[in-house]
Parts: structure tokens; sequence; C-alpha cells
């Protein structure tokens, strides 16, 4: 049904856009919570955990209306994130939208390959100590997995369309529960050992940090609670996966987001608040990779693959429309060129044929190559997850559903709906201003001691 491709029978439910979406939100910015609450305290943390969870499923909610332009059973369908942006804002729009939604794709990457790798060190790490004792530093590098994990994603990058991963969804989301699961779990036994919770009403005091460190590290936790809600700049991709009315895409995709983002918040109320209670001001930045739990040694190595298992899936839920728009744009622009449209017929096991493209296979494997590169250059978990939060939260998941949604349901300027909608967006992009401010001066200072492709831990 979609034009100048082969008809494709799209068959998505509104569980399998519940998986794609735990995939997405549920990725390794869960384990950072503990560490964002720690900046801001038992007040402060679970309210702005909240007011992000709102946020996220109310505009997601407006998204998913201009799914269709029109009518929203029979209206133009719109692809993807940009082609929404195009039907109703046009412009230079289109080309701001597109460059912030595939960068932060390309950032979502980078900060992916980070994660593995601090999580399969982990698991090396956990039983060196379990071996030679907590004393011994167990010193390693991740330059080594980066490169597995790059192996990985070049091989499942060939998977042609969006809709032909939901079985890598499926996994991943289950993989997602089991290491949240088992970070939750190690919480409540090291309260339980600690006969109490540890923490305060605002979070790490000044005395163990300067008064400039508190509030970066207070701006940098509003950027990693809002990684750990993004999933806006895929949202209308994963709509596109879901079947035909009735009843239409939106209702489906609606409930989706609400159930998920519903099972999402509590989780992150629960391991982000327990990590912290655990832990206190001490909160490791990586629940399960900052060793404020060694024993049981194999739990955290069940914990740490679930997390590298999550992770190859999430890379391709997030990193497939990016794949997609290149490869539409390439085939556009060189329509004749014998490398783009070529392909290869392999034979596969089973009955069919995998078709190969030569060009599939060389810029999906640069791309990958390229985000492995860059994440042995700045292995800095935390604050490439704040960045990340920061830069993609207020434009995508705010700004731009706001104002196609104004355009849809053509409410007034100046009116009480209106204003509403606009202090909403402004409010939201103060907070991504501030917390990109803080993400900044993290990185600046990691920079200050580190030596690239030298990095161990």
């Amino acid at each position: 049904w979609r034009k100048g491709r082969v008809f494709v029978h799209v068959a998505g439910t509104v569980w399998t856009a519940s998986a794609h979406i735990v995939t997405a939100v549920i990725g390794s910015g869960v384990l950072s919570l503990a560490w964002a609450i720690a900046q801001l305290g038992w007040v402060a943390g679970p309210v702005v955990m909240l007011l992000f969870s709102f946020v996220t499923y109310y505009t997601s909610t407006l998204l998913a209306d201009c799914y269709r332009s029109g009518d929203p059973i029979s209206g133009k369908r719109n692809y993807k994130y940009t082609d929404a942006v195009h039907a109703y804002l046009g412009g230079l729009k289109v080309k701001l939208c597109g460059f912030i939604q595939y960068a932060n794709l390309f950032g979502v990457a980078v900060g992916y390959t980070i994660a593995a790798s601090i999580s399969m060190m982990a698991i090396r790490r956990s039983n060196c100590f379990h071996e030679r004792g907590h004393d011994n530093p167990c010193h390693t590098s991740s330059n080594p997995y980066m490169i597995m994990f790059g192996v990985a994603e070049i091989f499942l990058s060939q998977i042609p369309d969006f809709d032909q991963i939901w079985w890598l969804s499926i996994v991943a989301a289950v993989m997602s529960f089991t290491y949240s699961s088992i970070g939750l779990a190690l919480g409540i036994v090291q309260v339980i050992g600690n006969k109490g919770f540890k923490g305060s009403l605002t979070g790490i005091s000044i005395g163990v940090v300067s008064p400039t460190q508190k509030v970066w590290r207070s701006l940098q936790a509003f950027g990693d609670i809002a990684f750990a809600y993004s999933f806006s700049l895929i949202l209308i991709e994963i709509q596109d996966t879901i079947k035909a009315p009735p009843p239409s895409e939106a209702k489906v995709m609606k409930k989706a987001s609400l159930t998920s983002i519903a099972v999402t918040t509590i989780f992150y109320m629960l391991c982000g608040c327990m990590g912290y209670a655990a832990f206190g001001d001490e909160a490791p930045g990586n629940l399960l990779t900052g060793f404020g739990f060694y024993n049981p040694y194999w739990l955290l190595d069940v914990a740490n693959a679930a997390i590298v298992v999550h992770l190859v899936g999430a890379y391709q839920v997030f990193c497939q429309p990016l794949f997609a728009f290149i490869e539409k744009w390439a085939l556009k622009t060189w329509p004749d060129s014998a490398f783009i449209t070529k392909e290869v017929a392999v034979p596969l096991p089973s009955t069919k044929r995998y078709r190969l493209s030569l060009f599939r296979l060389v810029w999906r494997s640069a791309f990958v190559v390229l985000t492995t590169v860059i994440s042995m250059l700045l292995p800095f978990f935390n604050d490439v997850v704040g960045l990340l939060g920061a830069l993609g939260f207020w434009p995508l998941t705010v700004y731009f559903p706001v104002e196609m949604y104004i355009v849809q349901k053509r409410i007034p300027r100046w009116s009480t709906r209106w204003m509403c909608l606009q202090i909403l967006s402004l409010a939201c992009l103060v907070i991504t201003v501030a917390a990109a401010i803080g993400s900044v001066a993290g990185v600046v200072t990691d920079l200050e001691a580190y030596r690239p492709f030298k990095s161990s831990y």
C-alpha cells in the first residue's frame, strides 16, 4: 500500500506497539534513575519523574492524532515523523525536525553502544571481584566490548524494515523487565540489610559536592529522566506498523502509549527510588554496573547480560527510521544506480530467500562502525545520556506534537487552549536548555581527565 514499494501486510496490534515502545523507553535510562533521584532528593525526584511521564503521555496522544492528515480513518498516512511535520507545518520546520530527529537517533546509537559495553565490562569485573576480592581494581578496557557490540549490530542492521523486527522488540522488552526487576530486587534487599531507607528530602548535600556541582548535577538529572522517557522520535514509525482501521491507528497507539508509559513509570519509580533508598547520596551513576552491589555476582551477571541483549534490540528499533530515510533519499537521488538498486538473493535454510542489498550492506555497516568509534572516544554514560535526553525532549516530544495538533484541530491563536499548550511547550524548553547545560558541564569535567581510546574502569 505504499507508493513506490511492494505491498506489505502490516498487522501490528496494541501489544506489538506496546512492545516497541517498552523496548524504546525502558532502556539504559532506567539504570541512571537512582543517581538522578540522589541529585534531586525524595521530594523533587519522584515528582519530576511523574511530570515527565505525564507530559510524554499527553504529547504522544497529540502526535498519534497526526499519523493521518485529515480524516482519522481514511486520511492520508504520514509514514514518518518528518512526513507528519511536512503535512501540518511544512517549510523549514520539516528540515529542522529531520535534522533533530536523525541527529538524536544517531546519538542514541552512540549512547546504547556505551551502555552495552559498560554492562559487558561489569560482567567481567563482577567475576574478577568474586575471584580476587573487592579490593582488587579489576581494570578492563571498554573498547573490545564496543567492537563486539558493533559487530552484532552490523549483522542485525541488515534486517530490511521496521515491521520485520517485531520479534526483536519482544525479546528486548522481556530483557528490559528482567534487568529492571533484578535491580529492584537487589535494591530492596540492600534496604532491608541497611535496616532503613537512605537519602534525604533535598538530595545530595552541599559539602559532599560544591554548590556549583549541585546545580550542574541537578540539571543533568533532569536530562537523565528525560532520556528515560524518549520514544516520541520513533512514535510515528511504530504507529505505521499497526493494522489498518477499524479501530483507527491513533486509537490503538494511544492505548499502547498509555499501557507502556504506565508500566514503565511504575518500574522507573520502583527502580529509581529503591536504588536511592539503598545507597542514598552514594547511588552509582549506573545501578547495575556501578558496583553498589557485589553479590550475588551471578545475578548481576544475568542482569547485565539482559541489558546487553535489550540494547542490541533497542539499537535496531531506534536506528531503523534513520536507515530507511537514507535509503529512500539515495534511491530518489540515484534511481538508475545499480549499486543502490541491485539486490542479491541469498538462500536461507527455510524456503524463503533473503534479498541482500549491496548499498544497505555498505551504508548500514559504515553507520555502525562510525557510532562505535565515537563511543570509544566518549565513553561517559551519565553525561551522554543526560545530553541526549535534553536535546531530544523539547523539540521532538513537546514542540512539534503541540504545533501540529494546533494546526490539525484549528485551535484559535490566543484562545485558552492555545495558551495552555504554549505554556507547556515553553516550560519544557526551559527544562531542556537547563538539562543540556548541566550535561555539557559534566562532559567537560570528564574530558579533563580522559585520554581517548585508553578508557578503563
